[in-house]
């Protein structure tokens, strides 16, 4: 049977990036409530003292380290740190990211490489970091994992997002490079794509009407009449919906070696717009949006 204890994440360390508001925060508190020690990473000081403070005030076992993802000297030190401080981590997620929005003839290359550096090169900046030493470590099969966000916009294309489409597009290809390098050290990396959540990077699409329209219309992302809708709830997801899937691929209980896949696939990019119980979270063993088709990175070995 299948329950919030199937999927416990005891003993384990957790760092997640750009997690002191929003989905990062959230999945947070979800990696914390499955029996990780979490490091809380953002650049507001005050902010990710505040997030800090209200999972520790829930009883969970949280730390905090204000690096800049963008910084490679900062987070090589920062991560020497965690690990000296609080433990070797087990479990990265790669969240930090921004938007910028304008049409892509008026979109300004100040903003273009803010949103490739946020959501693309923080995930091999502090991904490679970790990811050394968890190569060096060589703690067992299993033990390690990577995951980064990536976003419905990881497949999807919309008007005034070119940069963070590309960011998101990147991210996906980055997932699958990386897991297929770091597979054969004992590392899974996955990547999960959130649909549309109600958090500060998309309260302008909350109060617009047109956009809301396309979200839930019939006609998709796709074309044709009766493909389901974009976000099929029908509306803005709430960020503590996005806790299921991370500790399941934080788990040991979706290990996936090189020769062999079991119930998750390294590599796979969950696309989802609602999570709302665990029976859900196997949807992320699947590849485009919705999840509708499995794509696997490492053969299946029939």
């Amino acid at each position: 049977m299948i329950d919030a204890s199937t999927f416990r994440l005891d003993g384990r360390v957790a760092l997640i990036t750009g997690s002191s508001a929003g989905i990062g925060l959230a999945l947070a508190r979800g990696l914390a409530q499955a029996g990780a020690t979490v490091v809380l990473n953002g650049r507001d000081a005050n902010r990710l003292a505040l997030a800090t403070d209200s999972l520790r005030a829930e009883g969970l076992n949280v730390h905090s380290h204000g690096f800049d993802v963008l910084d490679a000297a900062a987070v090589e030190a920062a991560v020497a740190s965690i690990e000296t401080e609080v433990g070797a981590i087990d479990v990265l997620v790669n969240n930090a990211g921004i938007q910028r929005r304008a049409s892509f003839v008026d979109f300004s290359s100040a903003d273009w490489q803010a949103v490739m550096r946020t959501n693309v090169d923080s995930i091999f900046t502090v991904g490679q970091a970790v990811a050394r030493r968890m190569v060096a470590r060589g703690r067992g099969l299993g033990r390690h994992r990577i995951i980064n966000i990536c976003s419905v916009m990881s497949e999807l294309g919309r008007p005034n997002t070119a940069a963070y489409t590309a960011s998101k597009g990147a991210a996906k290809m980055l997932t699958k490079a990386m897991a297929i390098e770091l597979g054969p050290h004992g590392i899974n990396v996955n990547g999960i794509g959130p649909g549309y959540f109600k958090t500060e990077l998309t309260s302008a699409l909350a109060a617009d009407a047109a956009f809301n329209g396309w979200l839930v219309s019939h006609d998709g992302a796709f074309g044709g009449a009766g493909v389901a809708p974009i976000q099929p709830a029908r509306r803005l997801s709430q960020p503590a919906t996005r806790k299921p899937p991370v500790p399941l691929r934080a788990s040991t209980r979706t290990y996936c070696p090189r020769s062999k896949c079991g119930p998750s696939r390294a590599g796979c990019i969950g696309q989802s717009s609602q999570v709302e119980n665990l029976a859900l979270i196997f949807r992320f063993c699947h590849h485009q949006a919705r999840g509708r088709v499995a794509e696997d990175l490492f053969p299946r070995h029939r």
